[in-house]
């Protein structure tokens, strides 16, 4: 798994097809979907930010993505707005609680839903499409050319990742500059420098203002730095072109405390020679490297100031220089209280398994195969130097391990920033699938790869409901199609993962073709107005839906035909059973479940 330095040319095509490929399904995905549940709060508040200079709400998230959307939204000419309901926002206060959602959606609304979410989305849309720029790159010095273009492939047509590379959200924004700081890393412990150190504490800041919990990745970078003194950068050089180092000399071989002493005078080595006195070079070895260790403590201290000031600036260095903590207070804050999150149809607090089930169920299966036979190939490979593999495996195992600890299981979403590590992994062993090792491996890629493509093609453009054919294996073999096992998505998962009011512009071109002028009763999880939108329904409580509901024409979420039948069936056994029980006529957009009732 040694890298090449200069792939062929055909490599550098392949990549900037795959990051065009990744770029066009993002944007005309983005063009059919309706705003998300945390997209109005985060459109109001950047361009409060940017415009007021005000940071009185939505302070749970650091203010870099918001600020980037902002930035484009000013560009087009969409301002903060003169409004009793802005102004109280902007001066804090009692009443400006939980009143973010609305304001947001009036900027949506007044300035045309379409015109506001293509300028607020693009920003995310071209940082989604740095990041795997950034892979392919990083993947190169890793692993070599043919490890980073499989990195990209499995990128470029990831459900998760084309889901969430265009919304107005924190999760892939953290994982673009997670992955460019330890690319940054990276180079810094292979050539220190004083640019390179600054270039880690500018992207280090920036991952600290993209989401609280790119806090977890200090740590890791701290344990990165040391573990490069014990394995320097020395140790990457290609062993192959390295010359063996000649046997010493029998005549001047070490020998043990009780041995005869090798030069001759018949005595104990020990007597002969001394023990326990360390040579003069050995000590000078010592001070080395208590330099080298005070150096790199520096630089990491250097990092963190610098990325201090980065955070500072992005806040426009406040009068409170410890905004920042008070924002990191409020994480989760705005959480129902007792809420209890739904994994296959059982209801609790949390599930320690939630992350790892959610990532088994939510990528697809090719990619997770293809990212365990990377890893068996790294973990055995005695040519990749330890602190690659480290650089690897340390941080999505920390990631994985914090988000399971601290995050709520509110979606597969919390794990984006880890899974540019899949990839690379996945990466590896396309790679090594496609080496002259193996006869059969390159079919084998060939394969995997064109399930991956064809799944992406065939949720397209619904990838935030994907689900992987494990979904449907056991119980429903019937529903798995080219989507994969999206069918049974609301079967294992819930809110995010399967409905996020992502929908409704598709619901509005179904009823336009199928509802031949008859009434759409709704059930909708969404926060910004479906008639926003421009669909024409009867809202319906979803407590009305308990019982078997009056013949009509529904729309219900899919988060609702998940989660609360769950709910119900804790005071009401069978409430809500006939979602499960009727087969809908239809499934618009992987998000609305349609039941023509008679």
């Amino acid at each position: 798994m040694s890298p090449a330095h200069r792939p062929h040319w055909s490599h550098f095509l392949l990549a900037g097809i795959l990051v065009a490929a990744f770029l066009l399904q993002s944007y005309f995905s983005s063009g059919q979907k309706s705003p998300v549940f945390d997209e109005p709060p985060h459109i109001a508040s950047g361009l409060s930010y940017l415009e007021t200079g005000a940071f009185h709400f939505n302070l749970q998230h650091p203010p870099l993505l918001k600020e980037m959307s902002a930035v484009f939204l000013s560009l087009a000419g969409i301002h903060w707005p003169q409004t009793p309901l802005a102004q109280k926002l902007i001066h804090g206060g009692p009443d400006s609680t939980n009143i973010d959602w609305p304001a947001g959606n009036a900027i949506i609304l007044n300035n045309g839903p379409d015109r506001v979410m293509f300028w607020a989305r693009l920003p995310f849309i071209l940082l989604a499409g740095l990041l795997g720029v950034t892979i392919y790159a990083w993947g190169r010095e890793l692993a070599g050319p043919a490890a980073a273009l499989g990195a990209l492939f499995l990128y470029a047509f990831d459900p998760t990742i084309l889901a969430h590379s265009y919304l107005v959200t924190t999760d892939a924004g953290l994982a673009a500059f997670s992955v460019l700081f330890f690319f940054a890393l990276w180079r810094y412990v292979r050539h220190p420098s004083r640019r390179r150190m600054v270039l880690c504490g500018l992207a280090m800041g920036a991952v600290l203002s993209a989401k609280f919990s790119g806090l977890f990745w200090l740590p890791v970078a701290a344990v990165l730095l040391a573990a490069s003194l014990r394995w320097p950068h020395a140790q990457f050089a290609d062993k192959a072109a390295e010359p063996e180092t000649p046997p010493p000399s029998p005549r001047v071989a070490r020998a043990g405390p009780n041995s005869p002493c090798p030069c001759g005078s018949g005595k104990k080595y020990k007597k002969c020679h001394g023990a326990g006195r360390a040579k003069p070079e050995q000590r000078a070895e010592r001070s080395v490297d208590r330099r080298k260790i005070l150096a790199c403590a520096g630089a990491f201290l250097a990092m963190c100031v610098i990325a201090v000031v980065v955070v500072e600036a992005l806040y426009f260095f406040p009068s409170d220089p410890f905004l920042y903590v008070t924002g990191l207070k409020l994480v989760n804050a705005d959480h129902r209280a007792g809420y209890q999150v739904y994994l296959h149809g059982t209801l609790a607090r949390r599930f320690s398994s939630y992350f790892v089930e959610a990532y088994l169920l939510k990528e697809p299966l090719a990619a997770i195969l293809l990212a365990a036979a990377g890893l068996w190939v790294l973990l055995r490979s005695k040519s990749t130097p330890i602190l690659t593999k480290l650089f690897l495996l340390l941080p999505p195992l920390v990631f994985l391990a914090a988000m399971t600890i601290f995050a709520d299981d509110m979606g597969v979403r919390y794990l984006i920033p880890a899974l540019p590590f899949a990839y690379l992994l996945g990466g590896i062993g396309l790679a090594a699938l496609s080496g002259k090792r193996f006869v059969w491996g390159r079919y084998v890629a060939v394969a995997l790869c064109a399930w991956v493509a064809i799944e992406a093609a065939g949720i397209y453009p619904d990838h935030l409901s994907y689900f992987n054919e494990t979904a449907c294996l056991l119980e429903h073999p019937g529903r798995i199609g080219w989507d994969g096992g999206s069918r049974c998505g609301p079967l294992w998962l819930d809110d995010s993962n399967v409905d996020w009011g992502q929908g409704v512009k598709q619901l509005r071109s179904w009823m336009a073709r199928h509802g031949n002028g008859r009434k759409l009763r709704l059930a909708y999880f969404g926060s910004f107005p479906a008639e926003g939108s421009g669909l024409q329904f009867e809202k319906v409580e979803p407590t009305s839906l308990m019982a078997d509901p009056s013949p009509g024409l529904y729309a219900v979420s899919a988060h609702i035909v998940a989660h609360l039948p769950a709910e119900w069936a804790e005071t009401t056994p069978g409430a809500g059973s006939w979602m499960r029980r009727v087969a809908p006529v239809d499934i618009v957009g992987h998000a609305f479940y349609i039941y023509d009732v008679r």
